[in-house]
């Protein structure tokens, strides 16, 4: 016989209960973990660790409950935990409902003390002098390529990345009506701009275009005057109360955008290996016959795959280039560690920029 609709409700109130009694038990199970860290010096947070777990999870996972949202509720019950010790502190590109906060979020989970920042720069700068712990950058996009001021800074900065996170990325336009009539200028930072040029020039092709230090600033300014539009996230648009006027108008259906979580060393070190990993670097060669190529056979001899080679001017005027390589695997494998030693033999300047668990 079919349970009613009280019953049923009755049985999930005792559940979510003995739910609420777990999970007050992992978290002084977490607590206690904590203490021996502390005690150890070792550091509070490993995303290799979270990422295990998380994956071990959705290994297991018999359903009805689908595996993304797995790995929601784990980052969250991790956060909270970790917040038991102290809330760390997290550095990105602000204001409130940027695509970096939310990706802060999906990386870090909702328990952490968010540290906004009005430039990609000021979040380096915030997280290598201590002011925030981890910071949150975005470096690549799948329609425009790569964050050149992010690459940039990578390269003298002292912080290394940790880990990275990315999310298909939807662009709305907003504003103080729902209608699209009547817009003089759309604000933007330049990435957003760029993704949705196309569908600017179809249907608002007399509005001005403006950029914005962030998505956000741009809502935000939007929401100082009627016949102003912004490029932003839903988020944003419930930050400063505006309409979305009209929904997901980037030019690319698979428009997304992959962030970087940076610290320094003696915050994280490298992670270990999960058996799912990536190793960014920066290298340069000398500007003769042939050099490219050499330096990408180690990883052929080696057979280490490749998945990304972007180059930058080195500014030396003398047309020399930095190459930003990301390979999979990891250092402590013995055919990823000859790679990368002979790959260094090659290189005029070799900087590993961080290793860590690959994004899904």
């Amino acid at each position: 016989m079919a349970k009613t609709l009280p019953e049923l409700r009755t049985h999930i109130d005792a559940l979510d209960l003995e739910l609420l009694a777990l999970l007050n038990q992992r978290a002084s199970l977490a607590h206690e973990v904590g203490e021996i860290k502390r005690i150890d010096g070792s550091p509070v947070f490993r995303p290799e660790r979270e990422t295990q777990v998380i994956n071990s999870l959705q290994t297991g996972n018999p359903g009805p409950i689908k595996n993304s949202s797995i790995a929601v509720i784990w980052r969250e019950i991790m956060s909270a935990c970790r917040a038991l010790e102290a809330a760390q502190r997290v550095a990105y590109l602000g204001p409130a409902g940027t695509f970096s906060e939310q990706a802060a979020l999906q990386f870090f989970g909702s328990s952490i003390e968010r540290v906004m920042c009005v430039s990609i720069d000021e979040v380096f700068r915030s997280t290598a002098g201590g002011g925030a712990e981890f910071g949150v950058i975005p470096i690549e996009n799948s329609s425009e390529g790569v964050i050149s001021r992010s690459l940039d800074l990578l390269l003298n900065s002292p912080l290394h990345i940790v880990g990275e996170t990315s999310f298909l990325v939807r662009h709305n336009v907003l504003r103080l009506s729902p209608m699209l009539a009547g817009i003089e200028v759309v604000y933007a930072h330049p990435q957003a701009l760029a993704q949705c040029q196309d569908w600017l020039t179809t249907h608002l092709p007399h509005a001005e275009r403006r950029a914005a230090s962030s998505n956000a600033e741009g809502a935000r300014l939007a929401a100082t005057n009627p016949a102003w539009a912004a490029i932003a996230s839903e988020r944003a648009g419930s930050e400063f109360g505006l309409h979305v006027a009209s929904p997901a108008i980037q030019d690319d259906a698979f428009n997304r955008t992959r962030f970087a979580v940076v610290c320094l060393p003696q915050t994280l070190p490298a992670p270990e290996a999960t058996g799912k990993d990536c190793v960014s670097l920066i290298v340069s060669v000398p500007n003769k016959p042939g050099a490219v190529h050499d330096l990408l056979m180690p990883l052929k001899t080696h057979g280490v795959s490749m998945t990304r080679f972007e180059s930058r001017p080195a500014r030396s005027g003398q047309w020399e280039y930095y190459f930003y390589i990301d390979i999979q695997g990891h250092p402590s494998q013995p055919h990823v560690a000859a790679a990368l030693k002979e790959l260094q033999s090659l290189s005029a300047f070799y900087k590993v920029l961080g290793t860590y668990p690959a994004g899904a």
